[in-house]
């Protein structure tokens, strides 16, 4: 080990130029915490200022972390340390993000046939513009991905929707080229596909009532005249059920069937001409669920 000897501080003010006597060699020492708590003696906080630097991340693994798209408060937040330190290192970093973005914006679109003659920038715009929307309030950021690859993203609101377009931006003559990787991106440099659009049904108009009334699909069957009673409410058992007969045959009894009961009901119901058909009281004939929802008498025969 060679012992050095201290000639003076620099101009900055900021490093101890030392000097080799055998040798004649100088060296350069920062002026830091370390040095500080060794040239006090001060063991305790000398260990203290080694542990705190060796959580810290290095200059070069902050700006790897932003161009691969972290933000400031991100590496912040991992690294443990205020924002203004992130900031030093990351400056330079965000710049070339945002000029790789907007060289990225001149590059022209991969088409089946080859690059298009117009611009990224060129072709979202005139996209934006058969939407209705303004395209000055869509944001552009790049980074690199783990590839190598530039990765652009568009950011842009639509509503109350939050959308996000990502292209591969290959560098090259002539502004370079772009390839789609989502289908926002898609649909961005493309904005009058061919295929055919989904199809709506219409709502119906008792469909559109079950839905709007705040009691469901009781107040849509009240419109088509149809009781509904729910289960506390007492039904009017002297009144008879109604039943449609007109055209069914009444079953053929055996011999044996004398004991089973027999009714008399209307042959046409709300008529005034009287007839009775014989058939088995624990087989009433009901509507159906259709002819109860629309209201109508189903014609059986």
């Amino acid at each position: 080990m060679r012992a050095l000897r201290v000639v003076g501080l620099d101009d900055d003010g900021k490093t101890v130029i030392c000097e080799d006597p055998a040798r004649g060699e100088r060296f350069a020492l920062p002026v830091d915490a370390r040095l500080l708590a060794a040239a006090r003696g001060d063991v305790t906080r000398l260990g203290q200022v080694q542990a705190e630097m060796d959580n810290q991340m290095r200059p070069r693994e902050i700006q790897a972390r932003i161009r691969a798209g972290a933000t400031v408060e991100q590496v912040s937040e991992a690294a443990g340390i205020p924002c203004h330190r992130v900031e030093r290192f990351a400056y330079p970093v965000l710049l070339e993000r945002s000029q790789t973005a907007e060289r990225a914006q001149r590059a022209h679109p991969m088409r089946e046939d080859g690059p298009d003659v117009q611009t990224l920038g060129e072709v979202v715009s005139h996209s934006f513009g058969l939407r209705g929307q303004d395209y000055t309030d869509a944001n552009w950021d790049s980074w690199r991905g783990e590839d190598g690859k530039w990765v652009v993203q568009l950011h842009w609101r639509a509503g109350r929707s939050d959308n996000r377009a990502h292209w591969i931006f290959h560098p090259g003559a002539h502004g370079g080229t772009v390839t789609a990787l989502d289908e926002h991106a898609a649909d961005l440099l493309d904005p009058s596909p061919s295929r055919q659009l989904r199809t709506v049904r219409p709502v119906t108009r008792l469909a559109r009532q079950a839905l709007e009334a705040p009691d469901g699909v009781d107040t849509a069957l009240a419109e088509v005249g149809v009781e509904v009673r729910t289960a506390d409410q007492p039904s009017d058992t002297d009144a008879p059920l109604p039943v449609v007969t007109e055209g069914v045959e009444a079953p053929e009894l055996g011999d044996g069937a004398d004991h089973e009961a027999e009714e008399s009901v209307p042959a046409e119901v709300g008529t005034g001409r009287a007839g009775t058909r014989r058939v088995k009281k624990s087989h009433p004939i009901v509507p159906s669920w259709e002819d109860v929802l629309l209201g109508v008498r189903s014609q059986r025969g």
